[in-house]
Formats: C-alpha cells, sequence, structure tokens
C-alpha cells in the first residue's frame, strides 16, 4: 500500500508545472538544462522506499532475490538490511539526483528502471576512484576534515565539465526503461532521473569483493551508516588471513591502489560475535574481546556550520529527521566561462525542503 501510494504521489506531484521535465531536443540538451537548472526549485524523490514491484516468482533478475554471497548477512549474522540485502524502489521526478559515492562497504549494485522516464549516470572507473577523492578533498576540505568519508552521506555533486578540467576520466550512460545498470566496488558514480520513473536496486556481493569490503572506509560522524561486519566472508573467502585479519595485522594493498599496502581495519568484537557461528571463542578472539575499547559516541558532522567558506545558501523548510542528507554542495563552473577556464568553480548549499526525499 505504501508502495502504490507513493506512485501515485509522485505522478501527480510530476504533473505540476514547476516539477515538469523542460522541452529538449536531445539527452544532451537535457543534460545541459539539468546543470544549468539544479540550483532552483528542489525536486521530490520518492525514494529508499522498502519493497519490490518483481514477482516473486522470477528465477532470472530478480532483484529482491538474486543468491549471491551477500545472502551470508542473514544466514550468519541473522541480520536484514534495507536496501542493501533486500531490495528499495526509488520513485524520480525531473532533475531527482543521486549524488557522487560508492556503495556501502564498497558492495555492488543493480539497478533495474521498471518504467519511466530515463535515468542518466556518470560513472568512475574504479582504478581511478582515489583521484575522485583528492579532488573533491581540494573542494570540500572542511567536510574531509570533519569526516574523511564525507563521500558517503552522498551530499557533493561535481558536474562533468569539473572532471574534464582536472582530467578525471568518466562515462556517462542514459538508462531506459527495462534496462539494468550495474556498479562494481567502488565505483564511484552520481545522476539524475528525466522525469517520472519507478526503478528497483539493491546490493550483492561477489568473492572478489571481499578484499574491497575489508578495506572499505567508514563514516565515524553519524549513527545511521551502513555497516557489515567482514567476519563471515573473511573465515568463508580468505580463510588463510582470517587470524591476521582478527588481530590486524592483514597487511595489503586495496584492490585499486596496488601501490601502498596497509593493514586491514581491525575487527571490533562486536563484529566477529556478530556471527552465530563463532560459538567457541579461539584465542585470538578472546584477546580481541580483553583489548576491546570502549564505545566512543560519534562525531557529528558539522554541516551545518558555515565556517570559513563563502557558500550562498538556499534556506528553506527545515528537515526534522536527523538521518536525512540535508545539504548538497554543488560544484560547476561559473556562469559564462567554458570548462577549460574555470579556475574557482562556485560551491552551492542547498536546503531541500522535503524530508528524506532527495538524496
Amino acid at each position: 500500500m505504501r508502495q502504490l501510494n507513493v506512485k501515485k504521489e509522485s505522478q501527480v506531484l510530476c504533473s505540476y508545472p514547476k516539477y515538469r521535465t523542460p522541452k529538449h531536443t536531445s539527452y544532451e540538451d537535457l543534460e545541459r538544462k539539468y546543470w544549468k537548472n539544479i540550483t532552483y526549485v528542489s525536486p521530490i524523490y520518492g525514494a529508499d522506499v522498502s519493497g519490490s514491484i518483481t514477482d516473486p516468482d522470477v528465477k532470472e533478475w530478480n532483484i529482491n532475490n538474486l543468491g549471491t554471497i551477500l545472502d551470508y548477512v542473514n544466514e550468519d549474522y541473522g541480520i536484514s538490511i534495507e536496501g542493501v540485502n533486500t531490495a528499495y524502489l526509488y520513485f524520480g521526478m525531473w532533475k531527482t539526483t543521486f549524488a557522487w559515492h560508492t556503495e556501502d562497504m564498497d558492495l555492488y549494485s543493480i539497478n533495474y528502471l521498471h518504467f519511466g522516464a530515463p535515468k542518466t549516470w556518470y560513472a568512475i572507473p574504479p582504478e581511478h576512484g582515489r583521484r575522485l577523492e583528492r579532488l573533491a578533498n581540494g573542494f570540500f576540505p572542511n567536510s574531509f576534515k570533519a569526516c574523511p568519508a564525507y563521500l558517503r552521506h552522498k551530499m557533493s555533486l561535481m558536474s562533468p565539465q569539473i572532471l574534464k578540467q582536472y582530467s578525471i576520466p568518466f562515462n556517462k550512460i542514459t538508462q531506459d526503461e527495462g534496462e539494468i545498470m550495474i556498479t562494481f566496488p567502488y565505483g564511484y558514480h552520481a545522476g539524475f532521473n528525466h522525469g517520472f520513473n519507478c526503478a528497483e536496486s539493491t546490493n550483492f556481493a561477489m568473492p572478489r569483493w571481499v578484499e574491497y569490503g575489508k578495506r572499505a572506509t567508514q563514516c565515524q560522524c553519524r549513527g545511521d551508516m551502513v555497516k557489515i561486519s567482514m567476519d563471515t566472508f573473511v573465515k568463508r573467502f580468505q580463510p588463510e588471513r582470517y587470524e591476521l585479519w582478527l588481530a590486524g595485522k592483514d597487511i595489503g594493498p586495496h584492490p585499486e591502489d596496488p601501490t601502498r599496502s596497509t593493514a586491514a581495519a581491525q575487527p571490533s568484537i562486536n563484529d566477529v560475535l556478530c556471527n552465530k557461528k563463532n560459538v567457541t571463542p579461539s584465542p585470538l578472539i578472546e584477546q580481541l574481546l580483553n583489548q576491546s575499547p570502549k564505545k566512543k559516541k560519534p562525531k557529528r558532522h558539522p554541516i551545518h556550520q558555515n565556517k570559513n567558506e563563502e557558500e550562498l545558501i538556499f534556506t528553506g523548510e527545515e528537515v526534522v529527521d536527523e538521518s536525512c542528507p540535508r545539504f548538497w554542495t554543488i560544484y560547476m563552473p561559473k556562469p559564462g566561462n567554458p570548462a577549460g577556464q574555470v579556475s574557482e568553480p562556485s560551491s552551492v548549499v542547498i536546503t531541500f525542503t522535503n524530508q528524506c526525499e532527495v538524496i
């Protein structure tokens, strides 16, 4: 019933002139209109609606039942994470946007566009993910200082012109209804919807993801971020490294940064004990239990503090739900400057007026 209501409400809203897709001659023309008008008229995204509209009897490409190794999260931990190992629905309209991010725990993702207007995607090849991060850190130093994993907040946009200016390779593709998009581990992506549509999405994993998952950055400033214990995956797919991983001595390179070796993050005692199959603690687990520090209160991200940055702020109705991304920071060329002449991109922070409806 909730899914039906969201669909009907989205269709009605999309009929309003201010939310209607503008006239355009091509996808490229619509893309130009998107970046030109992104700071005006906040759209409403019916995002993160738990559920699926795929027939449960479908055996092939059933978004809600992919049957990958990510199912061990439910099997071994007894945990269901909405939108990660279950499906989410997204009801979009013109200009609804997903900002630059990788998936939680750098997982794979799959997105099926059931019906409606197309969706434009921008994607960075995983081997260039570090370059995108360095570029973003230079543009958003305060965000990076407050939370090194701030891109997981899904609040920062950089236009294709900015990526071209700084020679960041990217791919662009338009997804039509009936088509599937798959993103790979540590693959940064962003995009927008052309009009009213409905997509279904979830995450999945394959054995090659395990090394990415062990070394995925984690946001420490918010309590609603997804973190999945890697215990069952390391034990099942890298048993020869399990004891090293428990001891915090699993040294190796990130799969997309082979020139630099570091130790994978040592698991907490909760990361290990959440696995129902760890019924007989080993000496290493006992040692981990003894040295486990007290949990610190997460540090809040000071995104509301407009200090040491010149930002144009569009303020609207206050969002009450603290788990909802409230601002986006957008870097685009200044009006009138071609892409090759951008020296100081304009920074815009937008306050969206609808609770948790835009991500």
